[in-house]
């Protein structure tokens, strides 16, 4: 349950970057299949920042460092290009144009990603 509520709340952000910055965007289809989209590229954009993203902050936790974190900015806006390409060789209708949407697209994607995941409960019992 707890993986199909974070599926929602990525989902729900990636609209809102949709809806917030030019450049994100889901190109085709009406209210459903905008949605059955944005379901998709959250789940791509799930495992995409599950295998890859350890991986970098590992190789390149020096940068990281020298940059106060500040490069982790760069690298989300990196792995939501890299999503935006996935989802279009999977054919879905979801385009991110280049690095500046996918920089602000990133940072609108955490933020409302965290504010989410404070207002709703995942089950987890950490209360």
């Amino acid at each position: 349950m707890r993986i199909l509520i974070r599926v929602v709340i990525s989902a729900i952000a990636l609209w809102a970057a949709t809806a917030w910055v030019d450049g994100v965007d889901v190109t085709e289809g009406d209210g459903g299949k905008r949605a059955l989209t944005l379901l998709a590229v959250a789940v791509i954009f799930g495992v995409v920042n599950a295998v890859l993203k350890p991986i970098i902050k590992t190789l390149g936790c020096a940068f990281y460092v020298l940059t106060l974190g500040l490069i982790a900015l760069v690298v989300n806006a990196a792995l939501l290009l890299l999503t935006s390409w996935l989802a279009e060789k999977m054919e879905l209708p979801f385009h991110v144009e280049w690095f500046w949407p996918a920089f602000w697209g990133a940072i609108i994607v955490g933020v409302v990603s965290w504010l989410l995941g404070i207002l709703i409960p995942d089950g987890d019992g950490d209360d």
